[in-house]
């Protein structure tokens, strides 16, 4: 049964059809210049020199984590052992490549109002073998940067996030996504725009860019501009320069489609994130002071992905009382993110330790879900999620 009040829905119209039609035509289906010009008019949206296109937004932080252990930036660079920082919520391909590159998680509990960092927390959990944070903006809300920077101060940490579900959020004028070395961003179906699959990674440093251009493919030279960071010039030669490996690397390639998609959706993100804030102010009025639920307070400027409802500890409901409920009134819902991670069987395969309890993680975990937000007028959905009581 079609859910009344669904978590994700489509933003695809004639426009898209035609980019997907353009492409049939062409008969180029693997990656190639659309998929290149969606990079450099993303690049130019979102305020960053490069961007690049990956298949989805698992393999953005793939990369992103890739790129810092091939670095020959030794203020930059990433090694087995090394201590980087995560928060307790967040999606597991967050966490995964940086498990599979050998480097030791720290977990840290959220803030239960922003649901991103406490920041407190944050500040006591870094330590002398901290070399890396993960800022993850959840549910479309940026983290306090300004805040994280401070933390930071001159200690040789590198920043990166985790911007798969905050795409179009702002904090200061500034695109979430654009705070750290490196900012990953999602396109999958159920985001802010949608290329079928789909992910980018955003930097403005230019040797960590021609990285991320060989890992992306095979971890060869052939996608490389001719005078490039990793392996200085490259050869005239095509034989030569197309089959020359120099990097671990993958074939994390989107389809040219993905790349055509996505120029037409970007032409309308500033409409649909527009949307996504209306209702979000919307919903943050009518849910201000709410009996039974607690939300997410805005940072900055959030894109909404999401509607966050945590039940207060005084209700007498329990979660799947609510739950059931909210299916009767037609809602789709789903935990927040991953609730607490740190409760998974996966995490007992992963170096990693905890600093200290988590709270917040365990409290969204036992007592949060989310409903969908959406880029058209989602009032009918907020009023009934406003008159909800025992």
């Amino acid at each position: 049964m079609t859910a009344r009040f669904p978590l994700a829905t489509s933003s695809w119209d004639e426009a898209e059809r035609a980019a997907l039609q353009r492409v049939i035509d062409s008969d180029r289906f693997s990656m190639g210049d659309e998929v290149a010009a969606f990079e450099r008019e993303f690049a130019n949206w979102v305020g960053s020199r490069h961007a690049v296109m990956v298949n989805s937004g698992s393999s953005a932080n793939l990369l992103m984590v890739a790129a810092l252990r091939y670095t020959r930036n030794a203020d930059l660079r990433l090694m087995p052992g090394d201590e980087v920082i995560v928060p307790a919520v967040s999606w597991s391909t967050t966490f995964y490549p940086l498990h599979q590159y050998g480097l030791r998680m720290k977990f840290v509990d959220i803030d239960i109002q922003t649901l991103n960092y406490d920041l407190e927390a944050l500040a006591a959990a870094v330590s002398e073998r901290t070399r890396a944070i993960m800022a993850v903006n959840l549910l479309g809300n940026p983290n306090d940067f300004s805040r994280i920077r401070q933390i930071i101060g001159d200690r040789p940490i590198t920043l990166i996030e985790d911007n798969c579900e905050s795409m179009g959020a702002t904090l200061d004028g500034r695109q979430a996504g654009t705070f750290g070395v490196m900012g990953s961003f999602s396109s999958f179906f159920s985001h802010h725009i949608s290329t079928m699959e789909g992910g980018l990674i955003v930097t403005d440093d230019e040797e960590l860019y021609h990285i991320l251009l060989a890992l992306r493919a095979h971890g060869w030279t052939r996608n490389l501009p001719k005078l490039n960071r990793l392996t200085g010039e490259k050869s005239d030669d095509p034989f030569e320069g197309s089959f020359r490996f120099v990097l671990p690397g993958y074939n994390l390639r989107p389809l040219e489609m993905s790349g055509a998609l996505g120029r037409e959706q970007l032409k309308k993100l500033p409409g649909l994130i527009e949307g996504r804030r209306a209702n979000g102010t919307r919903f943050a009025q009518a849910m201000s002071n709410h009996p039974v639920f607690r939300v997410q307070r805005e940072t900055g400027n959030s894109s909404w992905f999401g509607f966050a409802l945590i039940l207060r500890p005084d209700t007498g409901l329990s979660r799947p009382q609510v739950l059931a409920r909210f299916d009767q009134l037609g809602f789709d819902t789903r935990p927040i993110v991953s609730g607490n991670f740190t409760k998974n069987p996966v995490l007992q395969m992963m170096d990693h330790s905890l600093h200290g309890q988590m709270v917040n993680a365990d409290d969204i975990d036992r007592n949060g879900f989310f409903i969908g937000n959406h880029h058209y007028d989602f009032t009918e959905a907020i009023e009934t999620v406003a008159a909800f009581r025992v």
